[in-house]
């Protein structure tokens, strides 16, 4: 058997302050990202290793630690933390079903799956204490625990987890009638037989769907468990990336007996008081936009490892609530915004001046993701935002013109064009047999030419004055013949009542106006009350989002994948863009887009052919600028966190599995940070 290594990222430095910049904003209005959807920059090869079959054991041996720096703290037992409400609250306790990283951040620590990975990014063992392929990654073979219990709320032991449950949560993913369209792409793109039992689900009627267990799936799907502790998968070609996959929620496992005790229904809309779990802890509380805690789960497989009492996510309005909560001694870290950051860095007798320390990039490639089926409050269509949105032309100036680094500046304001993405896949993800990142591929295929961001301060590359003037020039010729009226309107929405949102807003309104000129856009600061999703995402109210993007598994096609069109399970073309009521001038160039992600798919056995094509497509894309790449968030922090010792992969969702982190009851010094990252990289595995 032959086991996949996925090397990973390398860290980013911590920082000699020099120099402070202005200001800008947090994507969203969130004190992290938003979106699943899982860590980029730096690293070295992927690749997929051959020859004679490997085991590896669930001990902690496979899972290098950080070292411990004794800095007069003690281990921190009960870790509290906050996160932003609103657009940052979990969507649901489902964990098949959600597709956003502020719901799979908590959901992580509640379930396990079959692979995790170490803070290199290596996969590592979870539930599967080894896995691999024979015939070049057609078939995969995953040897399971046999210790890994269910339990309830309560930590009462419910069942085994057996081969059986990661049946039955597949078949829930690939159920139209239970799951939506939600999780499906991985697997139907992957796995015998998924496309066909979703599309046979989707026929039925929804009753009969719900009713379904796991008898015709198997028929269907190529799946199979010989016993209780082995699961095969085949695969619908070569797929040597498969076991990455492993990490992400689409193919955890479900209990069939908590289904049957709270029903089809009941899952879908589940509680965390009906929840079985399995994984490091128990969803205890869950108040809506208030709090969540998590207690330890005494039954955890994973004997060895280091976990906390009990883990409490306060949701806050804003950044400002957060680091008074971390003045207060109430919270264990805090991203900084900009003003905070100015306060302490110009004081070098602040109490926290000695404590500033810049993390490592997130998870998330942020982006603008243009709204092309806009919709007013009354439910009638933005005729005048669907005209302009559709001409190449008015998108293009947003491309060539739009300059985030004042907006940047919120979130990093010493480095802010340090988080410049050029590329809708971030970086980081996969390399070629040269070492060479993918997005390299990309970013040389684009009109504007290649850049070397070796230094990480570059601002981005698609900046061209000229181009934006022509583009512009030429977007209010073509769309005043059509009809358009200018300055065109880009409603963009906010949290209600969050002055960290609001001054994030203004900034971005600053910008439009700088960069666009006041006859062209106007941006229209709004405002939803709750519920980020529900009340605008869902009524298509908003112009245009700036989300973020984090694989799910180690291959482009994941980013690409959630832009086709057509395609029921590509996230952002169906959820966020709305490509299937679009322009047939807009779903014209998806479905060229769309071609070239399909070509570049076929090609499974030669991963370098595989990546220049996929290349190609995301060229495209931005060339014909589909959307604006924005940033990958960097930013400074205030921290009894190592956040060296944190999982740190580019795909999955474990990465904020609360697992093995060494904290401390004192904060930690940015000297701390330096010999966090020295020893790191000492340990850095090189084969």
């Amino acid at each position: 058997m032959r086991k996949s290594k996925i090397l990973a990222m390398a860290l980013v430095s911590v920082l000699t302050i020099s120099s402070l910049t202005g200001c800008g904003g947090n994507p969203n209005n969130n004190t992290n990202p938003t979106t699943n959807q899982t860590t980029t920059s730096g690293g070295s090869n992927s690749e997929t290793t051959s020859g004679s079959s490997e085991t590896t054991t669930s001990d902690n041996s496979s899972t290098p630690k950080a070292p411990v720096v004794d800095n007069g703290g003690e281990p921190i037992k009960d870790l509290v933390m906050t996160q932003s409400q609103g657009s940052h609250e979990c969507e649901t306790l489902n964990w098949l079903y959600t597709q956003t990283g502020s719901t799979s951040e908590v959901l992580t620590n509640l379930v396990d799956g079959l692979l995790s990975c170490d803070v290199y990014g290596n996969l590592v063992p979870a539930i599967a204490t080894e896995w691999g392929t024979e015939d070049g990654g057609l078939t995969w073979t995953f040897k399971l625990r046999n210790d890994v219990t269910w339990v309830d709320v309560n930590g009462n032991k419910m069942a085994d987890c057996t081969a059986q449950d990661f049946i039955t949560g597949l078949e829930w993913v690939l159920n139209a009638a239970k799951n939506d369209a939600n999780n499906t792409s991985m697997p139907i793109d992957l796995i015998s037989g998924a496309k066909e039992y979703y599309d046979y689900t989707k026929s039925l009627p929804t009753e009969e769907a719900m009713a379904l267990d796991t008898t015709k799936f198997l028929e269907i799907v190529g799946v199979e468990a010989p016993d209780d502790y082995t699961l095969i998968y085949h695969c619908i070609t070569e797929k040597p990336y498969f076991d990455s996959v492993a990490t992400y929620n689409c193919l955890y496992p479900v209990s069939a007996a908590m289904i049957e005790q709270i029903t089809p229904q009941g899952f879908k809309e589940v509680s965390n008081d009906q929840l079985w779990y399995n994984g490091c802890y128990r969803l205890t509380s869950f108040i809506y936009n208030n709090e969540k805690v998590m207690e330890k789960n005494e039954s955890y497989w994973d004997k060895d490892c280091t976990l906390f009492d009990s883990v409490t996510v306060k949701m806050v309005e804003g950044s400002d609530v957060s680091y008074q909560l971390y003045q207060a001694g109430e919270i264990d870290a805090v991203g900084l915004n900009e003003s905070q950051f100015s306060t302490i860095y110009n004081d070098p007798n602040h109490e926290y001046y000695n404590n500033l320390v810049e993390t490592y990039p997130s998870k998330y490639a942020y982006v603008v993701h243009f709204n092309y089926n806009k919709r007013k409050d009354d439910g009638t269509d933005d005729t005048n935002w669907n005209t302009a949105i559709s001409n190449e032309a008015f998108r293009q100036a947003w491309y060539y013109g739009l300059d985030f680094t004042e907006y940047m500046a919120r979130s990093n304001p010493l480095n802010p064009n340090k988080q410049t993405l050029d590329t809708f896949t971030g970086r980081g993800l996969c390399f070629t047999s040269d070492g060479t990142d993918y997005t390299t591929l990309v970013t040389d295929l684009l009109d504007h030419g290649s850049t070397d961001r070796s230094d990480g301060q570059g601002k981005a590359a698609r900046l061209n004055a000229e181009k934006f003037a022509e583009a512009k020039a030429q977007a209010m010729a073509e769309l005043t013949e059509q009809g358009v009226t200018f300055p065109v309107q880009a409603d963009y929405f906010i949290l209600s009542g969050s002055q960290t949102s609001l001054d994030a807003a203004e900034v971005l309104k600053k910008v439009f106006s700088q960069c666009f000129g006041d006859d062209f856009i106007q941006l229209n600061i709004r405002t939803y009350v709750s519920n980020l999703t529900q009340e605008v995402r869902n009524p298509r109210l908003q112009s245009f989002f700036i989300n973020g993007w984090g694989a799910d598994y180690a291959d482009p096609q994941n980013y690409l994948g959630q832009m086709v069109y057509p395609g029921d399970n590509a996230f952002y073309a169906q959820y966020y863009e709305n490509v299937p009521d679009a322009s047939a001038d807009v779903q014209a160039v998806f479905e060229e887009f769309t071609g070239l992600v399909e070509e570049a798919d076929k090609i499974t056995d030669d991963l370098d052919k595989r990546y220049a094509a996929f290349a190609e497509a995301e060229a495209f894309m931005i060339n014909h600028a589909l959307f604006v790449p924005v940033f990958n968030q960097i930013n400074f922090k205030v921290t009894r966190i190592n956040h060296f010792s944190t999982i740190n992969a580019p795909f999955g969702i474990q990465p904020n599995k609360y697992k093995n982190w060494e904290t401390s009851t004192v904060a930690y010094t940015a000297d701390d940070y330096a010999a966090f990252e020295a020893a790191y990289e000492a340990g850095r595995p090189t084969d």
